[in-house]
């Protein structure tokens, strides 16, 4: 059955949740204080970058099932379920969530519930949130009128958001109120039909699993990033060894993949609420407070790898960059380890270049001084090393033997190992640097000369290579027309 629901916030989390259960059949609107937001999302515009949800989106407006608003008052009276939404960012200056716009919209959506009325929070809130959203909109509420308060966390990747929602390992949702729980359930209905576990727990249960949640993947990944600096000095192979133990049901394949470290608008919060959380609860957390510093450690080591492949000093080089997004698939540069890395480069007097297939908004403001390449040849070209920081799929697409063509030097610091170090060395690259794994000497193919390094025009290309007469008037093109 149909439930009528508001989403307040048409962020990732409220934009990717409306348009799912739109999707499962429910009438939805959700709602936003944004202006150029809401007209963009009525002209078919999407703020953000999610695989698929242009067409999600689209169809259910046309089904009459999805539609948008500015008018919070008007969009939540007569709605069973209104879902907060809107970020709960690091408060500044600590470690806590910062609350208020989600107090905000319970301040706004108490005063116009005009029936019994479910109010879910669906952002990501620390354990008593909820109890303090109930205490906030009793005091709001019209007389006569009730209502009740469920949690309801979100356990969305960036990059397969439609994914996650529609084929999910579990729904949780927490209540103290039997009727909150029947629409809760009537809501998830059609996904729990099709098999998947929708969970019901108290209220605080349902809070600590989603840090509990997050916390425990930040710690997995911040774990392999260490095992990876153990394999490069005593010659193991990070991939292969979690391989190895993620073929141990009890330990799992997922979030055993060694890179730069983790970013986003998630781990990085949530691991520093729950922390702060047991701090006033003077509860330790001692392994999460590990991976915290694990992970912020963690780019110093990868910016003593890029050194290290250049020579011993990045000071004057030309450095192209793959990837600026915390991971790839998404447009969020939220603590993104690249963003962090990029700067400690330039302040050792880099010169950067990137490329991210997402363009993101956020790039030229938060980090002003690099050069952003409209294309990958566009970030090579020229460029001493090539650096490879974010996991998009996009660059394993790309043809290795045209971008070492443009290169000064050919060198590539694979900081997610998306690459064969064969195919690498074959393709041109004198050096390829990869996380987990003892570096060995440099190899070339027969035939293939080393290029002197720092030269700062495009060199010619290598014998191996054969290009004809075409081919060269192309690159010549490229280069004329290259945007930056």
């Amino acid at each position: 059955m149909s439930v009528r629901i508001a989403i307040v916030g048409t962020g990732y989390v409220g934009l990717v949740s409306g348009a799912c259960l739109a999707e499962l059949g429910h009438d939805v609107i959700c709602i936003d204080n944004d202006p150029a937001k809401i007209d963009a999302l009525n002209n078919g515009r999407m703020p953000i970058y999610e695989p698929g949800l242009d067409e999600l989106v689209s169809r259910n407006v046309k089904r009459g099932t999805l539609r948008f608003s500015l008018d919070l008052p008007a969009s939540v009276k007569g709605r069973e379920a209104v879902f907060i939404a809107v970020g709960t960012p690091s408060h500044p200056g600590t470690d806590r969530a910062d609350l208020r716009y989600v107090m905000a919209v319970a301040e706004q959506v108490a005063p116009n519930i005009d029936a019994f009325t479910v109010l879910v929070t669906k952002s990501t809130v620390p354990v008593g949130t909820n109890r303090e959203v109930q205490r906030v909109a009793e005091r709001c509420l019209a007389p006569g009128q009730s209502f009740a308060v469920a949690s309801n966390p979100e356990f969305l990747r960036e990059g397969s958001a439609i994914e996650d929602f529609m084929h999910p390992d579990r729904v949780v949702f927490g209540t103290d109120s039997e009727a909150a729980a029947a629409i809760m359930r009537r809501i998830y209905a059609p996904l729990a039909q099709n098999g998947y576990e929708v969970l019901a727990t108290e209220i605080e249960t349902a809070e600590v699993i989603k840090y509990a949640a997050n916390a425990f993947l930040a710690v997995k990944i911040s774990y392999i990033n260490e095992i990876a600096d153990l394999c490069e000095v005593v010659g193991a192979d990070v991939d292969r060894v979690a391989a190895g133990i993620g073929l141990d049901r009890r330990i799992g394949a997922a979030f055993l993949k060694a890179g730069p470290g983790w970013g986003g608008s998630c781990f990085p919060k949530d691991t520093r609420a729950l922390k702060a959380t047991a701090s006033e609860h003077i509860v330790p957390m001692r392994i999460v407070e590990a991976a915290i510093e694990a992970n912020a450690n963690r780019k110093t080591v990868m910016f003593d790898k890029i050194e290290a492949a250049c020579g011993g000093s990045v000071a004057g080089r030309r450095l192209a960059v793959f990837g600026l997004t915390f991971k790839g698939q998404t447009d969020d540069m939220r603590e993104s380890p690249s963003v962090g890395l990029i700067q400690m480069l330039e302040q050792r007097g880099a010169k950067v270049r990137a490329y991210d297939p997402s363009r993101p908004a956020e790039a030229a403001r938060m980090l002003p001084n690099i050069g952003i390449a409209a294309t990958p040849i566009g970030a090579a070209r020229s460029a001493d090393a090539l650096v490879i920081l974010t996991d998009w799929k996009d660059f394993t697409e790309c043809n290795l033997g045209e971008l070492s063509d443009y290169m000064a030097d050919p060198v590539m610091v694979d900081l997610r190992n998306l690459f064969d170090e064969d195919a690498v060395r074959e393709s041109g690259f004198r050096q390829y640097v990869r996380i987990g794994r003892k570096t060995v000497g440099e190899r070339r193919a027969p035939g293939n000369e080393r290029r002197a390094p720092r030269t700062r025009v495009p060199l010619a290309v290598p014998s191996r290579h054969v290009h004809d007469k075409a081919r060269a008037e192309a690159r010549s093109t490229v280069e004329a027309s290259e945007a930056v």
